[in-house]
């Protein structure tokens, strides 16, 4: 067993911590993006494209997201493409961002009065115009408050990357536990760790919900 003060301890969890709030920073930013196209597909007046973007987001919110890590990191090499554990985590936590993002923003599109786009009609703009000026940034700030709930679950999401052997915060954890047997010590920090990320993300979208209530 090696000797590991409470700050040699601390100290290896926060260094390790940087890597989970990168990987959540990347798959969320990867997320929007992807999922912006998705929500266009979603709400396309072509019937292909509605399907196709109803079909994405199935796939990614009726599956396990273990699963579709262990399918990107493990599955990929067995068709020739080798990925490394940071590739396949923030490709699999990207995937799986943006079908919520997108079905958290098309309910936002699908609440604005149709009155919206007949506007925008009136005036002569084309739907890419419409989208763009009209309905989408009025569809972005009233689920402000979904999104920003959605990204503490995608903080705690991270986790799930130790498991390709991606060394985030529960990875580094778990080599410390390992060599220092105290279990409690080790996840009570990372329980705390996470909580100081997530909790203060928490009382935002909270605050944003009683803007938007209120609005």
């Amino acid at each position: 067993m090696i000797e590991f003060t409470f700050w040699d301890i601390l100290r290896n969890l926060l260094f390790a911590t940087r890597w989970t709030v990168l990987l959540s920073v990347a798959a969320f930013v990867g997320g929007a993006v992807v999922g912006v196209a998705i929500l266009f597909a979603r709400i396309s007046v072509a019937r292909w494209a509605r399907r196709f973007g109803a079909g994405y987001i199935a796939l990614f919110q009726g599956t396990p997201l273990l699963m579709q890590l262990f399918l990107m990191f493990f599955g990929l090499p067995m068709l020739g493409l080798r990925i490394e554990p940071w590739t396949a985590a923030v490709c699999g936590l990207t995937f799986y961002a943006s079908a919520y993002l997108a079905e958290i923003w098309r309910a936002g599109v699908e609440a604005l009065p149709r009155g919206q786009s007949e506007a925008a009609a009136s005036l002569g703009l084309h739907r890419l115009q419409e989208l763009r000026l009209v309905i989408l940034p009025q569809a972005f700030r009233i689920t402000r408050a979904p999104v920003v709930g959605f990204l503490v679950q995608l903080i705690k999401s991270t986790a799930l990357a130790s498991i390709l052997g991606f060394e985030e915060l529960l990875k580094t954890a778990n080599a410390i536990n390992n060599a220092t047997f105290e279990p409690f010590k080790v996840y009570g920090l990372v329980a705390v760790i996470f909580f100081l990320l997530c909790y203060p993300l928490t009382q935002y979208a909270r605050m944003l919900e009683g803007k938007t209530a209120f609005r």
